[in-house]
């Protein structure tokens, strides 16, 4: 997983106050968690989640869509290669089997005071590049620096790490604007090393190199992967470094099991369904219903060389929906956003082409403990009575709830109260043969739809009509990749479908996805456009939260503000991840609940690949 991607879908750790006295030197720590204590102790030799003596070997072979002309995915221009993340180590690495943790990989050690106001991480001499250059303090200090200034998302993202310098010789210390931001730490330790030495070099034409440029010259890492070959937009393939500094450390053992990685690319999603099918590439998370339910019927499933499984995360949120873009006049009022939720029939989507697989979003965390529910209580109340000025008085007496479909009635009580709210913003309707919603200047309400993915036209089939019912004009637009990115990019769209992952520790990245200073940045995760004091103020309660439950309840309370201001129609997700494999590969028993986990703890079985078939 690329930067870029990794800061999308997966949000900050936060870390806990060490328990030593105020003054005493703070202590190093191999790993840090929000909980306090870490599960597994200094001298352990791997996750539990792994299997240790994973034989290493063999291939495996992925689909990816659209295409690809870039190696470097530390800039917002480009369209960067899957798989890049393969390619460079961080400080620390995440346990999987538990909330909010991680531990030393090319740092060995970290320590913080109690008022979390700097970290200082301690690399490990062994630590080094795939050219056999020693990863050194100048190289984190450069990758920082750099990073934060040719990123705009990583920028917003490091906005309260004031400076990094050198504190000893393998020592490196990050100061923080000010105290109490319990996660920097933990932000920081996710940082991607970058060799210095290779950026500021040339290439072998003797042109000197420029991260702030796309390139498709292979870079250098220090990670378990470096670039064999590819064809560019069309395929790339990753081979495993055999003499990989890390493999023996204890966050590793047990994972980057394969000799190779490959991509496919494919234009369509039918052909690359279709791909799959045929063996020409491995394994696939299907996200369309329709598919699931109808296209896995093959005779490879039915022979049991196609293995179908779901497998269910519990330890990620997500909010995926058709987001406005409230930076244009037309969708400023929250009546008339409200009003295009009402008009969104998801039960009845639900059951004609969805085979009544999905259930509908209603938080910003979908599927985790952090969704609002019901009516605020306790810390939740107070946290919103202090902002109450500032946030929609119906947060305080009235839970959300999204509009209820599936019949005609329902459907018709729906509309009314759509061209209610329309009217009481401003937007009349006449009879132009069909109707048409004006305001007071005679303009009528317009909306493009864009996607850069066929199969959205599905549900705007359903959606559409019942937009047009009201009087709006609607118009569907399939862009092609470099389009759709630079029109998002731009914020240059009327809606679009948007996703936002959320991990069970919410922080900083909260100000880039709704925060004031991020809604004008391009490359932002503020697709909305969202400039409100309420959510600002909510999100600094997250950030400056003291301990999980002020945590929790400053996310509820922000869950349920940007719900009430109807930003976004929330769409529908399914609580398993839904996967099929051609059955080549094992895993680890006892995977933790955060989805397959695939290829990461995964081998080549040599024995399946032979019953399997097909290739070697």
């Amino acid at each position: 997983m690329t930067i870029r991607i990794a800061a999308l879908f997966a949000a900050a750790l936060a870390l806990a106050a060490p328990a030593h006295a105020e003054d005493a030197p703070p202590a190093w720590r191999h790993g840090v968690s929000l909980l306090g204590d870490v599960k597994y102790s200094p001298d352990f030799r791997h996750f539990d989640y792994v299997n240790p003596d994973a034989p290493k070997g063999g291939s495996v072979r992925l689909g990816a869509f659209g295409g690809f002309d870039s190696f470097n995915g530390f800039i917002p221009k480009g369209n960067e290669a899957a798989g890049l993340g393969l390619l460079y180590d961080t400080l620390m690495t995440e346990s999987l089997d538990e909330p909010s943790t991680e531990y030393g990989l090319i740092a060995e050690a970290a320590r913080f005071p109690a008022d979390f106001s700097s970290v200082t991480f301690r690399l490990r001499p062994e630590a080094k590049w795939n050219d056999g250059a020693p990863i050194s303090v100048d190289d984190v200090i450069w990758s920082f620096n750099t990073l934060k200034r040719i990123n705009p998302l990583l920028s917003r993202y490091y906005h309260d790490v004031n400076r990094v310098e050198a504190t000893g010789e393998r020592e490196v210390t990050f100061t923080f604007s000010g105290p109490g931001n319990r996660e920097l730490p933990g932000i920081v330790g996710q940082l991607q090393i970058l060799p210095k030495h290779w950026w500021e070099g040339a290439d072998d034409k003797g042109r000197k190199r420029n991260i702030e440029e796309g390139t498709l010259e292979k870079p250098l890492g220090s990670g378990p992967y470096r670039i064999k070959d590819f064809a560019p937009g069309r395929w790339i393939s990753y081979e495993r470094v055999p003499d990989y500094w890390a493999q023996k450390l204890p966050v590793r053992v047990g994972t980057n099991n394969f000799d190779e990685m490959r991509w496919d690319y494919f234009r369509d999603t039918t052909v690359l369904v279709e791909a799959f099918k045929g063996d020409q590439f491995d394994y696939r998370e299907e996200n369309s219903a329709k598919n699931w339910a109808t296209a896995y019927n093959f005779p490879a499933v039915e022979q049991k060389r196609v293995v179908l499984e779901k497998f269910k995360d519990s330890q990620s949120g997500r909010m995926q929906a058709y987001a406005f873009n409230i930076r244009r006049e037309k969708f400023k009022d929250p009546r008339v956003r409200k009003a295009f939720n009402l008009a969104f029939d998801f039960e009845e989507i639900n059951k004609t082409i969805m085979f009544g697989q999905y259930v509908r979003i209603n938080s910003y965390f979908f599927g985790t403990e952090l969704a609002s529910k019901g009516l605020p209580e306790g810390r939740e109340k107070e946290i919103l009575e202090s902002v109450r000025d500032k946030v929609p008085p119906e947060v305080f007496d009235k839970p959300y709830e999204n509009p209820v479909g599936g019949s005609p009635e329902a459907v018709r009580g729906n509309l009314r109260q759509a061209l209610q709210l329309l009217k009481d913003a401003g937007w009349t309707v006449s009879r132009e043969g069909k109707p048409v919603l004006r305001n007071a200047k005679g303009e009528p309400l317009t909306v493009e739809f864009i996607y850069g993915d066929p199969s959205a036209e599905r549900i705007l089939s359903f959606y559409v009509p019942a937009l047009e019912k009201l009087g709006v004009q609607v118009t569907q637009r399939l862009l092609d990749d470099s389009q759709y990115i630079n029109r998002l990019r731009s914020f240059d769209f009327d809606v679009v479908t948007m996703g936002w992952g959320q991990s069970l520790s919410p922080g900083n990245e909260q100000r880039d996805q709704w925060g004031s200073e991020s809604a004008d940045i391009p490359g932002s995760q503020n697709m909305v456009g969202i400039k409100d004091p309420g959510v600002d103020a909510l999100i600094n309660k997250i950030i400056y939260a003291k301990d999980r439950d002020e945590l929790t309840a400053a996310t509820h309370a922000l869950d349920r503000v940007l719900l009430a201001h109807h930003y976004v129609v929330p769409q529908f997700a399914s609580l398993e991840d839904r996967t099929a494999r051609w059955d080549r590969f094992s895993r680890p028993d006892n995977l933790p609940p955060r989805g397959s986990l695939f290829p990461t703890v995964w081998w080549w079985d040599a024995e399946k690949a032979k019953a399997v078939g097909g290739r070697s």
